[in-house]
C-alpha cells in the first residue's frame, strides 16, 4: 500500500477517494443508522455509549464536540447527564445531521446544539474552543484516523478531555473467529433485510477488522499529544473506549 492509498474495507483505494465512498454508505443508511447499531452490536451499543458517559461525567457548562455525531446520539447523553452545556454535532455526512435534527431530543435541547458539516482531519473550528472532543463508531471511516486525532487535540482546550468510542479487537483468536463468523454472515445479510443496502454493511465489518488494536490506537493518541492516555476494553473488546487529556 503506497502512502497514496488506504482501506476501504478490503479493498485498497486512493486517498482522495475514500472520504466520498464513506459519504456514500452513511447517505446510504442514514434514516436506518440508529437500527444499524442495533444489528451490529446486537443491541449492545447503549451500554457501550452509557459506559462511555460513565468515564467521560459530563459537568454543567461544558462544551463538546461530537465529531462523526451522525444523528446526535452522544451530544444528547452528554447534555443529558450535563445538564447545561453546548454540544456540537460535526459529520462529513449532511443527511446524518438532517436525520438527527429530526429527533425528538433535537427539539427539547434545539437552544443547545449546533449541527455542523465538517471534516474531521480538517475541522472548520479555531485552536482551544472545545473542552471533550467525542468521535463514537467514526474514526475507523476516517481516512487518516492520525490526523483526526492531531486535530482533536489542536481545538481542545488545555485541560480538555478526548474520548473514542470504536469497535476493537477480541483477545482470544478463537473469539475473534467465532465474532467474525457473526459479523461477515449476519450483519451484511442484516442490511440487506433492513436497508436494502448489503454493499455498505459489508463495508463496516471489513472496516472494524482494518482498524488497529487497542494498544496500537492507544499509542496513536499519545503521538497526538495527549497525555494520561488509557483504554477500556467493552464487551471483552468488541469495542474500546479510549481516553486521553490535553495538559
Amino acid at each position: 500500500m503506497t502512502e497514496n492509498t488506504t482501506h476501504f474495507g478490503f479493498e485498497t483505494v486512493r486517498e482522495d477517494e475514500k472520504a466520498g465512498r464513506v459519504q456514500g454508505v452513511f447517505s446510504s443508511v442514514a434514516s436506518k443508522y440508529d437500527i444499524m447499531n442495533d444489528v451490529m452490536s446486537v443491541g449492545i451499543h447503549r451500554i457501550w455509549k452509557e459506559a462511555m458517559m460513565d468515564w467521560l461525567a459530563p459537568r454543567a457548562g461544558q462544551k463538546l464536540l461530537d465529531v462523526a455525531g451522525g444523528t446526535g446520539d452522544i451530544s444528547f447523553k452528554f447534555l443529558g447527564r450535563a445538564g447545561s452545556g453546548h454540544a456540537t454535532v460535526c459529520d462529513i455526512t449532511e443527511s446524518m445531521l438532517v436525520a438527527g435534527k429530526t429527533r425528538a431530543e433535537a427539539a427539547t435541547m434545539s437552544d443547545s446544539l449546533d449541527w455542523v458539516v465538517g471534516d474531521a482531519m480538517a475541522l472548520p473550528f479555531a485552536d482551544n474552543t472545545f473542552d471533550v472532543y467525542t468521535i463514537s463508531f467514526g474514526i475507523r471511516n476516517v481516512t487518516r484516523p492520525q490526523d483526526a486525532l492531531n486535530e482533536a487535540f489542536r481545538v481542545l482546550r488545555p485541560g480538555g478531555r478526548l474520548m473514542v468510542l470504536e469497535f476493537s479487537h477480541l483477545p482470544s483468536p478463537m473469539m475473534q473467529t467465532a465474532y467474525d463468523a457473526y459479523s461477515f454472515n449476519v450483519i451484511p445479510r442484516m442490511g440487506q433485510l433492513i436497508a436494502n443496502d448489503r454493499d455498505s454493511y459489508q463495508y463496516l465489518v471489513e472496516s472494524i477488522r482494518k482498524f488497529p488494536d487497542q494498544e496500537t490506537f492507544l499509542e496513536m493518541v499519545k503521538t497526538a499529544g495527549f497525555e494520561n492516555a488509557k483504554y477500556r476494553n467493552l464487551s471483552l473488546g468488541i469495542a474500546a473506549l479510549h481516553s486521553g487529556w490535553k495538559l
